[in-house]
């Protein structure tokens, strides 16, 4: 390796590091795998993954393939930013704001550019970026395209796909590819390239046109599904064609994204925040569908039950102190509006208010900003659960992040519960319930074989429930490696075959991001496992969910 890291230095602008503590650092992500690159590269620019790109390709061509991952912060849960090959690091350069349109709001952004500055340099002209993820201060917004990441306002403003109109991207032979909606017209010009650019569009328009109907019939009908290959909206009735929405989402195997053309939306930082109590499962269910059908979208509801609540306190009896008394409402949900019109705030909140004290036990609404700080102490507690770390073990991100049909949400609450039971897992639920997200992260020490083997049948047993209410395994999170060995049984071969295919086409000497969503088994998983997991990464900044 040190001849193929002496070329690069060479050829390069950015810096190329084979120092042990480099590789020891990008050994591990917010997952519970390790897997130590071969180097690692600081690219300056475009150019410089260009040609990584040419010079793996090139080397892949005589017979040795070594793989590339592209890296923003690291905080995926899901081990799709560890690769054991060349580590393409993006924050240290490839971090700017290229254009910002303040009359459209649209902005041109470098993939390395960290999501929280992003937000604040909108937030001065009065915009934002709503699908922004719990790990914005963090993260950067080539990680949150690679994953289509969501958050807290997804459940009104939808995920990262929605706001991404077009990407440059380096392909896995170092041609560059700007995306974007074009013409049937500008199609058939793509068609006619004598370049891999040009096979990528004949043989994904062969494969959409030779499989219609599984592809029409293979995706659930669920607010938000990242698993496997985005096949839809790229070719439309009227004959246009885009890319972009398959290579957001596709976390770095198909293609590595650059550089990113981004809409944004009008902010109003003065909303109306509800927490409400609910004393069982099916009254918090009903105030959620009932709220779900109106035509006046919530921007935030999520919800966490009495066990994360009782865990809190147990850990940290301060923080909900004087704020919610035990005992605790077995769900609490959190209800937010953010309508650019006080009045139709008003109104909204009202409508709400009035849905909600149908089922409710109790609800508080609180306008200040002062006074949500409150509530909002309640819907972060779940950080507290997150950096828990005992004897018992620590709370594990193994399973997080699923999505069912909201119609399906109490058989959903209820099947984990008694999954929990089953395992001797002491149940804590939270999540975006509006669109149907449910997250927990079991308490387990990985360092033991028992528990190892618990975890495997918790995400064993956990899918099967998500799969047959017809939800996605990876709605919120993304599949990485975690979930590539679950793939099929959601989606049945004919599907899982495309995928395969898709993948063939755009990367067919398997260099790109290798062993992410798909050609990882349980075995795999099995011998990455590192025993002594921790948020080492990311506790500059208190975790959030």
């Amino acid at each position: 390796m040190s001849k193929i890291a002496h070329y690069l230095q060479e050829h390069l602008v950015g810096e190329v590091m084979t120092s042990t503590d480099a590789r020891r650092y990008f050994a591990t992500d917010a997952s519970i795998m390790a897997l130590p690159p071969a180097l690692v590269v600081y690219p300056r620019n475009e150019n410089d993954v260009r040609k990584t790109a040419r010079f793996t390709w090139q080397l892949a061509e005589r017979g040795r393939v070594i793989p590339i991952t592209a890296r923003g912060a690291g905080s995926d849960q899901t081990g799709a930013s560890l690769g054991n090959g060349i580590m393409l690091v993006f924050p240290a350069h490839l971090n700017r704001v290229l254009e910002l349109d303040t009359k459209s709001g649209n902005v041109v952004v470098e993939a390395g550019i960290n999501y929280g500055k992003l937000q604040q340099t909108l937030q001065t002209h009065g915009r934002f970026l709503p699908p922004y993820p719990a790990s914005l201060e963090y993260s950067t917004v080539g990680g949150a395209i690679a994953n289509n990441a969501s958050g807290e306002k997804s459940v009104k403003y939808g995920d990262t796909r929605r706001y991404v109109q077009s990407v440059r991207a380096v392909l896995s032979n170092g041609e560059v590819i700007e995306t974007g909606r074009v013409s049937k017209r500008e199609f058939n010009k793509k068609l006619g390239l004598a370049t891999f650019e040009g096979e990528l569009y004949r043989a994904i328009d062969t494969l959409l046109e030779e499989n219609r109907e599984v592809v029409n019939t293979m995706y659930r009908d669920i607010s938000k599904n990242n698993a496997g290959y985005n096949l839809l909206d790229i070719k439309r009735r009227d004959g246009s064609f885009d890319l972009t929405p398959l290579l957001v989402g596709s976390q770095g195997t198909l293609a590595i994204i650059t550089e990113a053309t981004l809409t944004t939306e009008p902010l109003n930082p003065q909303t109306t925040l509800m927490m409400a109590g609910f004393n069982d499962l099916q009254s918090a269910e009903l105030a959620i569908l009932e709220l779900r059908r109106d035509h006046d979208q919530p921007s935030l509801l999520e919800m966490i039950d009495s066990n994360v609540l009782a865990q809190v306190a147990e850990l940290n009896p301060n923080l909900l102190k004087g704020i919610m008394p035990a005992p605790y409402p077995a769900v609490v949900l959190f209800v937010e509006f953010d309508a650019l019109s006080d009045r139709q705030q008003k109104k909204e909140a009202r409508k709400a208010a009035k849905i909600i004290e149908k089922y409710a036990s109790s609800l508080q609404v609180e306008t200040e900003p002062d006074l949500q700080t409150q509530l909002v102490k309640v819907r972060q507690a779940t950080g507290t659960l997150l950096t828990r770390s005992d004897q018992a073990g620590r709370a594990l991100p193994i399973v997080d992040g699923a999505m069912v049909p909201i119609e399906r949400l109490r058989e959903y609450i209820e099947g984990t519960y008694k999954l929990c039971t089953k395992l001797g897992i002491k149940p804590a639920l939270w999540g975006r319930i509006g669109e149907g997200n449910l997250q927990f992260q079991p308490v387990l020490n990985i360092s033991q074989v028992g528990d190892r083997q618990k975890a495997f049948r918790i995400m064993d047993e956990y899918y099967n429930l998500v799969i047959s209410l017809g939800g996605s395994i990876s709605g919120e999170r993304n599949d990485g490696r975690l979930r590539a060995p679950y793939l099929e049984r959601q989606y049945g071969s004919d599907a899982h075959a495309l995928f395969i295919r898709l993948k063939q086409i755009f990367d067919p000497y398997n260099i790109m991001n290798p062993g992410v969503k798909l050609g990882t088994t349980q075995e795999d998983i099995i011998g990455l496992i590192r025993s002594d997991f921790s948020l080492g990464h990311i506790y500059n900044h208190l975790p959030r969910s």
